[in-house]
């Protein structure tokens, strides 16, 4: 039986294996570690689903394997083993795994799938799952969404629509080498178009740029699979999202008086520390998950051929890591009290930085909040996350003088804030309401307290 590259989410094409549990020749039970993988974006065990004995392994530790590809060969009691030769070849891109409600668990289950297996008696029989395009696109039971039919009557799953709406494939022009002329994932690899993935490159080769510094000391740091990822979806959300800006200084002096209040309000737990620590993100937090409540036509993303409008405010924070970043998403921001965002933030946030976060705790969301008030920056525009439709960024507070409704001059706490908008979702008049009331809320925040 083969073991496979499992899916972990929905936009992870690959895995590299970082280490080995079993060796060739030991025995396995189902429920033992097999081996670990890392992601860009996360890292976890694989366990094994049956039991027999590892006969081989065709990815070693640092190797990079595709979603769906044999990784290792397990052999048992009516078990069969796949030829080593064919091990390797990489599988189709990743599927649509799991809505951003699934967990990472569901999808283990698709990592080890029973080969073909041949009878004396009769034909070869096909143990692999009745509803899956490919061995890379299996669905989890939490939402099980089949394949869309185009207006030509082609079918296609739900992987390749999101991948051809990122692409900018015209799905008129494909036919499909899925199951009944399905249009699967593989099939957009395929038509990519040239000039789209020359646009995605860097510009000079590694070899052009090293020549220019050529007697320069330096060292030269490899891309690890996080960068890429970054570098790729940024570059294609930079070319192909048409983004404008609005920006908003904001008096946030009443919002400090309140949570100064509150910490110091704050009771203690038996070992003296206070019971939560707000912080002026876990206000934002709140306040722009409100203000997508009340100008509802914002709290969507684009979807290719369709608007996709959510009724809760599953908001996306920015966390820093090494060599990258990773934006966990706080379910129904909107509904939730500080101290509940607080907590939920922290803990992301800190299973975040060592990739112990499973991937519907940072896939989806409506929007995303990049805060780099911190490292003392005044203003700045972040680059819109695909698919959402829009990124809000908070800079730094300080003083400012204001002109006085007497004509007078006074000081306020101000901080300026910028939202990029996707203009096929959101028209410059409803970004601005968004932006205005998210400032009269961050103004007066008793109003989404209560």
């Amino acid at each position: 039986m083969d073991v496979l590259m499992p899916q972990l989410g929905e936009t992870v094409a690959e895995g590299k294996i970082v280490k080995w549990f079993k060796s060739a020749g030991d025995a396995v039970k189902p429920g033992d570690n097999l081996f670990e993988i890392e992601t860009d974006k996360t890292s976890m065990e694989v366990p094994a689903t049956f039991g027999g004995t590892l006969t081989d392994i065709h990815f070693q530790v640092g190797e990079t394997a595709k979603v769906g590809a044999v990784v290792a060969s397990i052999a048992g009691e009516g078990g069969a083993v796949s030829s080593p030769s064919a091990a390797k070849v990489a599988a189709p891109a990743p599927a649509s795994a799991s809505s951003p409600a699934a967990s990472a668990m569901p999808a283990m289950r698709a990592a080890v799938v029973p080969a073909a297996q041949t009878s004396a008696s009769g034909p070869a029989r096909d143990f692999s799952y009745p509803n899956m395009t490919t061995a890379a696109e299996v669905r989890t039971p939490e939402r099980n969404y089949g394949p869309a039919k185009l207006a030509g009557g082609a079918f296609i799953t739900p992987l390749a629509r999101r991948l051809a709406s990122e692409r900018g494939i015209d799905l008129t022009r494909l036919s499909g080498t899925g199951p009944h002329g399905r249009i699967v994932a593989l099939d957009i690899e395929k038509a990519q178009p040239a000039a789209a993935g020359a646009a995605l490159a860097t510009g000079a080769s590694f070899a052009q740029v090293k020549a220019l510094y050529a007697g320069v000391a330096h060292d030269e740091v490899p891309l690890d699979s996080m960068r890429a990822t970054i570098a790729k979806r940024l570059t294609e959300a930079a070319q192909t999202i048409p983004t404008f800006y609005l920006m908003a200084d904001i008096d946030i002096g009443r919002l400090m008086t309140m949570r100064e209040e509150a910490n110091k309000s704050a009771p203690k737990g038996g070992d003296g520390e206070p019971a939560f620590k707000l912080s002026l993100n876990d206000f934002i937090i709140k306040a722009w998950a409100t203000a997508l409540q009340r100008v509802p036509a914002t709290n969507a993303v684009w979807a290719g051929d369709r608007i996709l409008r959510f009724h809760g405010s599953d908001i996306g924070v920015a966390v820093a890591l090494d060599g990258g970043l990773i934006t966990p998403v706080v379910r129904d921001a909107d509904r939730k009290s500080l101290t509940a965002i607080s907590a939920e933030v922290r803990d992301l946030a800190e299973r975040g930085r060592v990739k112990k976060l499973q991937a519907h705790e940072y896939q989806g969301g409506a929007s995303a909040i990049s805060n780099l008030g911190m490292y003392g920056m005044r203003e700045f525009t972040a680059i819109i996350n695909p698919p959402h439709a829009t990124i809000l960024a908070v800079g730094a507070s300080r003083r400012a003088a204001v002109e006085a409704a007497d004509g007078g001059v006074r000081f306020v706490n101000q901080m300026t804030v910028t939202l990029s908008c996707d203009h096929r979702v959101i028209d410059g008049a409803l970004g601005a309401q968004l932006l205005a009331a998210f400032k009269a809320l961050i103004e007066a925040p008793v109003t989404f307290l209560v």
